[in-house]
């Protein structure tokens, strides 16, 4: 986005998360007998994060959250086309640029799962292609309850005072 390479209004986004990114308050669909074994979209094309989203990219976008039936977690796949195609390799080359400095953003090869991330701060990303639709699928996850919101405020809090910015961070995952 930041190079403007992505044609505007092509990204899609579906998001999974864990019953503990639905928040504290109880309803039906986050009880466990009613998510376990389901899997289930919600707030569609109505997501109060949505504007965030748009305003961050600086496009429209198109995104759909799921309730998944695991307890930390978000699992995201986005889907982008480009204004010229390029080769995957430029791509993973492009991201693998833009956070080679971020201390908890790993552009990985293969498919992240959110197992090798569960308790640690730690973003995976992984950059696809579908040459049958020229669409770029770009896979991340992280543990919500680490990277989504404690972790990031450690981080923060350090960057704010001078600490390195991985100090009390860099535990390295764990599961369950």
């Amino acid at each position: 986005m930041k190079k403007g390479l992505v044609k505007e209004g092509s990204v899609i986004i579906d998001s999974a998360s864990g019953v503990s990114g639905a928040g504290k308050n109880l309803t039906l669909a986050t009880h466990f007998p009613e998510c376990n074994e389901g899997y289930s979209a919600y707030k569609v094309a109505t997501h109060r994060h949505t504007p965030e989203i748009e305003q961050e990219l600086k496009t429209q976008v198109t995104f759909t959250p799921h309730l998944a039936p695991w307890n930390r977690g978000i699992f995201s796949t986005i889907y982008l086309k480009l204004k010229t195609q390029k080769k995957i390799e430029e791509i993973r080359k492009l991201y693998k640029g833009t956070y080679k400095d971020a201390s908890f953003v790993r552009v990985v090869s293969a498919l992240p799962n959110i197992k090798q991330v569960c308790g640690s701060n730690f973003c995976d990303i992984c950059v696809q292609y579908d040459s049958h639709t020229e669409y770029v699928i770009i896979l991340s996850v992280i543990d919500n309850l680490v990277k989504g919101a404690a972790g990031q405020a450690i981080q923060n809090m350090n960057l704010m005072f001078g600490l390195p910015e991985t100090m009390g961070l860099l535990k390295v995952g764990m599961y369950p």
